[in-house]
């Protein structure tokens, strides 16, 4: 589980109930079917509005990539893989990566390896690579902008809600004892828009862009060093290209390794 996100949302949820206590508001008003219905349903209305069905149909797969806790490959453990096999491309030849595909357990890597011993030229595997790298962050990109779009709208349906229940209150002046309940219960939906729209809609969108990032820097990071396998690069060259994906804490571990 990804710890982050649900200790955002817990902190997010006692931020929102901890400041009504201590401001004296009942949390009662909270249970609010009206104000539900108008930013929930409303909410997942206009996302079915702006996207295909498709798309849609992805969200519950998209919370568990949120909710998931990101399990990338360690880019460390990439780098001295892929220069033990800079050192044997250049002892035996390329052909004798072969063998060493199966053992592989990134696709990505796997893919990038089986062209270069098949013998494709520099520009197709650079080109394949990359375009796999490109789609791979369109359909993030396509994932984010649900909740980014989410996001966006919660707000703007929480005003609608409020204007809703201050047309009930108004309608209702005569009723002094219960007008004050009713302009309460009238912002539960505009706080139900903001909380939804800025604790979770955009930061949702935010977390899904960050994991995609991450991983688009290790693709980048694998499609450099099989380039320069292809290429016939020395190890040293091909390690010091690839540590440059490395934070700086990362490197210092590689390099105090290297000299133990």
């Amino acid at each position: 589980m990804d710890i982050a996100l649900l200790l955002g949302l817990a902190l997010g949820i006692f931020s929102v109930v901890g400041g009504m206590v201590a401001k004296g508001a009942s949390l009662a008003v909270l249970i609010n079917p009206a104000a539900i219905i108008i930013i929930f349903v409303g909410t997942f209305a206009a996302l079915l509005n702006s996207f295909p069905m498709k798309e849609i149909k992805k969200i519950p797969a998209l919370f568990g990539v949120l909710f998931k806790e990101q399990k990338l490959s360690e880019p460390v453990v990439i780098i001295e893989q892929m220069t033990e096999m800079a050192q044997q491309a250049r002892r035996e030849g390329l052909l004798s990566l072969e063998a060493s595909i199966d053992s592989l357990n990134e696709p990505f890597l796997k893919t990038g390896i089986r062209l270069i011993v098949d013998g494709q030229g520099e520009e197709f595997v650079r080109e394949l690579l990359e375009a796999d790298i490109e789609a791979m962050e369109e359909r993030h990109r396509a994932g984010a902008q649900i909740f980014t779009s989410a996001g966006t709208y919660a707000p703007t349906l929480g005003v609608l809600g409020a204007v809703i229940g201050l047309i009930g209150a108004l309608g209702n002046l005569e009723d002094v004892n219960a007008l004050g309940n009713m302009i309460a219960a009238a912002f539960v939906a505009t706080l139900f828009g903001i909380f939804t729209g800025y604790v979770i809609g955009h930061p949702f969108a935010t977390k899904l862009k960050r994991k995609s990032q991450e991983e688009v820097k290790l693709k980048t990071m694998m499609l450099e060093g099989i380039l320069s396998i292809q290429v016939g690069s020395s190890p040293v060259q091909i390690r010091e290209k690839m540590m440059i994906y490395l934070t700086q804490a990362e490197r210092e571990r590689m390099d105090k390794e290297g000299t133990e």
